[in-house]
């Protein structure tokens, strides 16, 4: 069996913008939806899809900031969705199913990052019921006008190294770390497109895993300026001090290569970054690069797709 997981050379690269990777696609009555859409990466993904021709529409779980956000881009319409409340994204699909048009773009952007221990609903971690859980719901509750042609995008992270589904205690009741909890919703989020896609590509539709890059965006409000000058990202008088980190233009060129390249057409179930094809990770010695084992692994694709399930109670591929 061939192997897809690896860069093919798509002519595009680390510091290429959301906009360059659009120049020359003819994208004019698409329609995607953008969770987060109104800020950080997810802004400058709304600003480029739109660009380009795409309606897009922002969901956002304060409706208020997402249309002051995005009130002189054309082609904008917003929605209420908070991820982290399952009520929220049943009455956001609601809405849209009701509406009834095909989406030819799905990019799972929203997210939050190494916050305190925060426990949602029936006890749920935030990062991993935020992250994954209320986009998988969103996603099956979408199925119904996703089918036909579309893509999906999960936005994953390198931090995904940082650790792999915790089985023993997924919902991290017994020590929480805030980064382990949250490489463990980066590995969900890859995770879920690799199965996703082999649920969907029978039906027309291909999903991808993303990591983005580094970026200074909201992601970071949970951090304090001296973390991230432990972590090498910021001097210590908070100028900027890693030279990898990109741009927001530069990070949301990633999502928005994989929900529109002709290039990824017939491919799907892989996880990118920098704008071409991700290296498996043990290929290479260089920390944070590339995608691991355990974060492509088809079993453990398909065991968190039956856990993320019976949590939501959501499934729109019951007998698959």
């Amino acid at each position: 069996m061939v192997d897809y997981q690896k860069p093919f050379g798509s002519g595009f690269g680390q510091r290429s913008t959301a906009s360059e990777v659009l120049n020359g696609l003819d994208l004019k009555g698409k329609y995607a939806i953008v969770t987060g859409g109104h800020s950080g990466l997810g802004l400058e993904t709304t600003k480029a899809l739109t660009a380009a021709g795409v309606d897009v529409l922002v969901a956002a779980r304060n409706r208020d900031v997402a249309t002051t956000a995005t009130h002189n881009i054309s082609n904008v319409t917003v929605d209420t969705l908070d991820l982290s409340d399952l009520a929220s994204v049943h009455r956001f699909a609601k809405h849209v199913l009701d509406a009834g048009r095909h989406i030819d773009m799905l990019i799972n952007n929203a997210g939050i990052m190494a916050c305190p221990e925060t426990r949602l609903g029936p006890g749920w971690e935030a990062q991993f019921a935020t992250n994954h859980l209320g986009h998988f719901a969103l996603t099956n509750l979408l199925w119904p006008l996703l089918e036909g042609d579309a893509r999906i995008v999960s936005v994953s992270s390198a931090g995904h190294h940082n650790s792999p589904i915790c089985w023993s205690d997924v919902q991290f009741m017994h020590g929480y770390d805030k980064w382990r909890a949250y490489g463990q919703s980066k590995t969900a989020n890859a995770l879920f497109a690799a199965h996703l896609d082999r649920l969907g590509r029978g039906k027309g539709v291909r999903a991808f895993a993303v990591h983005p890059g580094k970026i200074f965006t909201p992601l970071q409000r949970h951090l304090t300026q001296s973390e991230m000058v432990a972590e090498g990202w910021l001097n210590s008088n908070g100028t900027p001090a890693d030279p990898t980190f990109k741009t927001p233009e530069q990070g949301a060129a990633t999502q928005v290569w994989a929900a529109t390249s002709p290039q990824l057409d017939g491919l799907g179930g892989l996880y990118c970054e920098d704008c071409d094809i991700a290296v498996r990770a043990e290929t290479t010695h260089e920390p944070f690069v590339g995608v691991t084992a355990y974060a492509t692994d088809p079993d453990e694709a398909e065991r968190l797709w039956r856990l993320s399930a019976d949590l939501t109670t959501i499934n729109a591929f019951p007998d698959a």
